[in-house]
């Protein structure tokens, strides 16, 4: 399904805006401050992105949001991208809040004002495979007690609560069974281990042993997780999609800021045909997986039941663009672009990481293979 890809006035000024406030409060630099002082985000940056109501983009205007749809959270996500600002906007605002939203939850009115951080611990492997989930939670009196473990968990380390994907009954690959948990983050019996990843960002490794939750604690229904679920995580892979859609634009805009400058055999290397080439090709794969990302923000909008297919071709595609650009960064640098003293590196790290996070290219290349009946 195709919707209408133009922007409205609404989504240009809130591209301005968001663009002009992240060149001066987090350009890239800002990343490898961070990394130096060994701080996956800035508390500083993630109040003020707060303030500026970024953290309420999905959140009801009754809980404190503004509600102005995936589309513009893609938006953001995109300049987010571009300059690699580092923040738990993905997990906590659009990932929790459209899963607290779709749950009718309170704890929402906390998203909109960037008091509470969320993360998501689904996957227990090293691939996105939700339904293969087997950390238990048993029935004890009128609660629950859970067990076992979640790996990889995004912004996993600094959330204060964490929204968890256990099993009630069934077996690990069945859909149905999967209950999802709304626990703190501090609750006795959870261990954290953070863990070092390439792109400098917060993720853990979650233990659980003997965690106790309640039946209020559970988002929808018990044994019945999939609909909440599959909602919001097709609002984070949109979202991740346009976050990659803007590493992809922010390497481009460095090489050829650079094929520009660099002189080599007494003319700019960007004179060279073959480099020229290379670029077009480049300009012209980011052009279009836009077209696709804003594609899937609509339908997240529109018709979010019937998302999962665009969802899918705009992750897949944003995927396979920003490993392109991020190689052709590297490569049309030369020497430069393998050192750490260049920015490119980050891009480079940023793209490989997001390419894993909710389902890498064979995920959803996958996925879209079988909606069109292959």
């Amino acid at each position: 399904m195709l919707t209408s890809l133009v922007p409205t006035d609404d989504e240009t000024m809130l591209r301005d805006m968001a663009r002009g406030f992240l060149a001066e409060a987090s350009p890239v630099s800002a990343l490898r401050a961070n990394r130096d002082a060994g701080r996956a985000w800035d508390p500083g940056l993630w109040r003020e992105m707060a303030r500026m109501g970024w953290a309420g983009v999905l959140v009801p205007e009754g809980a404190g949001g503004s509600d102005m749809g995936h589309r513009a959270a893609g938006i953001l996500a995109e300049e987010m991208g571009e300059v690699l600002a580092a923040s738990p906007w993905l997990s906590t605002a659009v990932i929790a809040a459209t899963a607290l939203k779709v749950a009718g939850s309170a704890r929402l009115e906390g998203i909109a004002s960037g008091e509470v951080c969320y993360a998501l611990a689904v996957d227990e492997g090293n691939k996105h495979r939700p339904l293969a989930s087997a950390l238990k939670a048993e029935r004890v009196g009128n609660g629950y007690r859970l067990n076992g473990q979640k790996r990889f968990v995004a912004d996993g380390a600094r959330a204060d609560r964490l929204l968890v994907l256990a099993r009630t009954a069934g077996s690990p690959g069945e859909a149905s069974g999967l209950t999802l948990f709304d626990i703190d983050a501090t609750s006795a019996g959870l261990t954290r281990d953070a863990r070092e990843t390439v792109d400098s960002r917060d993720h853990a490794d979650l233990r659980f042993d003997s965690v106790t939750a309640t039946g209020e604690d559970i988002l929808g229904e018990a044994d019945n997780a999939e609909p909440i679920l599959r909602t919001a995580l097709a609002a984070g892979q949109g979202a991740l999609a346009a976050e990659l859609l803007g590493v992809s634009s922010g390497a481009f805009a460095m090489t050829a800021a650079y094929l520009k400058e660099r002189r080599q055999f007494g003319r700019t290397i960007g004179s060279f045909q073959a480099l020229q080439h290379r670029a077009a090709h480049l300009w012209s794969e980011i052009e279009v997986t836009a077209s696709a990302v804003a594609n899937a923000g609509r339908v997240l909008d529109d018709t979010p039941q019937e998302a999962e297919l665009a969802v899918s071709v705009a992750k897949a595609r944003a995927t396979q663009t920003a490993r392109l650009a991020v190689s052709e960064g590297v490569q049309m640098h030369g020497g430069i672009g393998m050192t750490d003293e260049f920015d490119m590196g980050f891009y480079m790290k940023r793209a490989r990481v997001g390419a894993e996070w909710l389902g890498d290219y064979g995920y959803h290349a996958a996925r879209v293979a079988a909606a069109r009946g292959f």
